[in-house]
């Protein structure tokens, strides 16, 4: 078909500081270790209402169902009311609107599969509900850490955590998943009904490459996003123009997109806005960490929408200067003087769903990015595990992600944050195709 493309000089996404990255990777290891559970994501909302209440240029709104949604003063007031959560005084200076002026929300979930104390059965004895997805054969005598409320109730700050092991399944029904049977190493008088329990995987740390941490999926995708959003005030305030970026956290993704659902309903996003769901999604063979953030076109539900996945795509190609994959008429060279320094993938990750498909379903322009995650949902030797060729008993174990991959999905969500253009639609492409060529029929 013609003349191999020409792909222009990849963008300059090294104008961030190596103390900057640092900065990223520290928010990115304080942030995942916050224990959360769906429906008690308290500790995070806290921790992500003090990061808010420092930059008085932010606009901070709840919906009914707690989704909080992040926007910059002076843009959003600008372009008009978000959605139905309420308006809110603004008239923060600095540069305009880009792109076509529809406001383009990174979302990201606030919990992570946990346990949450559901009674009080001895003093060292409890009966937990675990809420999320993970194989049965991980529950087996693994250990747990018990994060007490703090006095005041709210949630905020990590108490001392208190270690026990789980002995057995509970007959109790529960709404969300199974409930199971935890023995304490000793009594506590400050257990109280809801209080969250996780995994205990050892404390988060960066190895070799990677972020290995207790919740990889989504917070440090939140964390991302927030890293991104940071910089793009900064060039907002700065007097360079940029998109109406919005974020929206949502609440309970890991019992059914609870969360998402709600923000449908109740109106919490805008008309015309454009979601950019960031996600961790299980890494395959074909879908490498260390691979690059990956443009994820679908799920194991249901197909993004096309022209923003597209468009997502069309700015990580700028990025890196060629697309995710060669074609077959693109000559590839593998010395490191010419290899790609940035990289990306292009997927359709259908080993689980992410709320792009419930945006989606309610009419939303959707698409999703992810970064490649091992030890989906804290599963250690998952395939093994899933094939039963697994040589030791299941254990749980912290997710981890790459480094750069982390860094790289900062760069396309600044990227897109600086100007989201709408891709060329398949019809578009396909009518150029016959203008230029139905003369050979």
């Amino acid at each position: 078909m013609g003349k191999c493309k020409a792909y222009p000089r990849p963008m300059n996404v090294h104008m961030l500081s190596e103390s900057e990255r640092q900065g990223h990777l520290d928010l990115a290891l304080q942030v995942t270790q916050l224990p959360t559970a769906a429906g008690r994501e308290q500790r995070v909302i806290q921790w992500l209402r003090r990061w808010i209440s420092v930059r008085p240029d932010l606009l901070l709104q709840e919906d009914a169902a707690g989704n909080m949604t992040v926007s910059i003063r002076g843009i959003t007031e600008s372009r008009g009311a978000l959605g139905n959560v309420g308006g809110g005084a603004g008239g923060g200076v600095g540069g305009g609107v880009g792109g076509g002026g529809q406001a383009v929300f990174f979302t990201s979930h606030l919990d992570h599969p946990a346990f949450v104390v559901e009674r009080m059965i001895a003093p060292t004895t409890l009966e937990l509900s675990f809420r999320g997805g993970v194989m049965d054969d991980y529950f087996d005598d693994a250990r747990i850490l018990l994060w007490p409320k703090t006095d005041d109730g709210s949630g905020q700050g990590i108490a001392t955590p208190i270690r026990g092991v789980l002995i057995g399944t509970s007959p109790t029904p529960g709404p969300y998943n199974k409930h199971y049977l935890c023995e304490l190493e000793s009594a506590h008088d400050d257990i109280s009904l809801g209080d969250v329990a996780t995994w205990d995987v050892g404390p988060g740390a960066i190895e070799d490459g990677l972020i290995k941490t207790i919740v990889c999926d989504d917070l440090v995708a939140l964390a991302a996003s927030l890293c991104a959003f940071d910089v793009l005030l900064r060039k907002h305030l700065s007097g360079e123009t940029i998109e109406d970026v919005r974020l929206l956290f949502t609440r309970a993704e890991e019992v059914g997109f609870i969360g998402a659902i709600a923000a449908c309903r109740l109106g919490t996003i805008p008309p015309g806005a454009r979601l950019i769901a960031l996600e961790n999604s299980r890494s395959f063979a074909d879908s490498p960490i260390g691979g690059g953030p990956i443009v994820r076109v679908g799920d194991r539900l249901s197909v993004f929408s096309p022209t923003l996945s597209a468009s997502v795509a069309q700015r990580a190609e700028q990025i890196a200067g060629a697309p995710a994959t060669p074609t077959a008429q693109q000559k590839t060279d593998p010395s490191p003087q010419t290899a790609p320094k940035w990289r990306w993938q292009r997927k359709l990750m259908a080993g689980g769903a992410c709320e792009a498909t419930v945006y989606c379903a309610y009419g939303h322009d959707a698409t999703c990015v992810c970064l490649p995650l091992g030890n989906y949902h804290n599963m250690a030797d998952l395939d093994a595990v899933q094939a039963g060729t697994n040589s030791s008993p299941p254990r749980v174990d912290r997710e981890f992600v790459s480094v750069s991959d982390y860094h790289g999905l900062v760069d396309l969500l600044i990227a897109c944050g600086e100007r989201l253009p709408q891709a060329p639609s398949t019809m578009e492409r396909i009518e150029k195709l016959w203008n230029e060529r139905h003369d050979v029929l």
